[in-house]
């Protein structure tokens, strides 16, 4: 069973202020990824995740 509440705050958007702290992202950057990805909480932290990993190999890789 799911909790109802957890579901409510999932189909919420991000405020760009959270979001852009959560992962750590300017406010810029933030506010593009949210517009990218619509109001889809999950999208949009499909999205960050996916930009940190690839910023990560990008800082690893040999010059």
């Amino acid at each position: 069973m799911t909790d109802g509440l957890a579901d409510d705050l999932e189909d919420q958007p991000y405020e760009t202020a959270s979001f852009a702290s959560k992962y750590g992202l300017s406010d810029k950057l933030a506010k593009a990824m949210l517009i990218a990805n619509g109001p889809s909480r999950r999208a949009c932290d499909a999205a960050a995740s996916t930009y940190l990993r690839y910023v990560a190999l990008r800082r690893e890789r040999p010059k």
